[in-house]
């Protein structure tokens, strides 16, 4: 399991995200240069090259709504300029990205949205669960990790497989067309809805 300290350090050097970068530091043994490596070959290095100090002005909204009209959601898809958000491949992948939002109801963009209190509440959660296992604390603290890891692939939307395509991730997918288009690209926020149930938005 990467250090945190490292993972700081490799993400400080790359912009990557953090997950990313613990993923490359984990497969490297901790080796800064060949993470470096597997997150050029990922095209994580690539994707976040091109969007280091960029900002993101234009976008667009995009809408689903389910055919028994009992669930829909909104999602907000941004970029850099109006041309790539008018531009027939971006609306198609942000609705993508709403349909995936209505099916798999994640209730975070990223990791890195996820407010501390959440975080530590789960944790504690988990905490519980372990209370009685006589493993030893290294393993104890790998298995928290594991179960805070899948966590967060479950409930953020850029960790979740992609419905259409469980080969890759919506992180890898936003990667991909980041590297395709040329411009930064960011899901800025999603807001789902059920009949009877309280909306969830990020």
């Amino acid at each position: 399991m990467a250090d945190a300290k490292l993972v700081a350090e490799l993400r400080a050097k790359t912009n990557a995200g953090m997950m990313a970068c613990k993923k490359a530091l984990d497969e490297a043994g901790d080796d800064m240069e060949k993470a470096m490596e597997l997150l050029r070959k990922s095209g994580e290095l690539k994707a976040a090259q091109k969007t280091a100090e960029r900002t993101t002005a234009e976008g667009i909204f995009v809408t689903y709504v389910h055919h028994n009209k009992k669930m829909a959601a909104m999602l907000e898809l941004q970029c850099e300029s109006d041309f790539v958000a008018l531009n027939e491949d971006f609306v198609a992948f942000a609705n993508d990205l709403v349909m995936q939002v209505a099916a798999m109801g994640p209730l975070y963009v990223s990791p890195e949205q996820v407010p501390e209190a959440d975080l530590a509440k789960q944790k504690e959660l988990f905490a519980q669960e372990m209370a009685n296992d006589n493993k030893p604390e290294e393993i104890k603290v790998k298995i928290m990790q594991g179960k805070i890891d899948k966590w967060l692939n479950d409930v953020c939307l850029t960790k979740q497989d992609f419905f259409k395509d469980d080969d890759k991730t919506i992180e890898q997918m936003v990667n991909e067309k980041i590297a395709t288009i040329g411009e930064k690209i960011v899901i800025a926020r999603f807001v789902r809805w059920e009949i009877g149930a309280a909306p969830k938005a990020c």
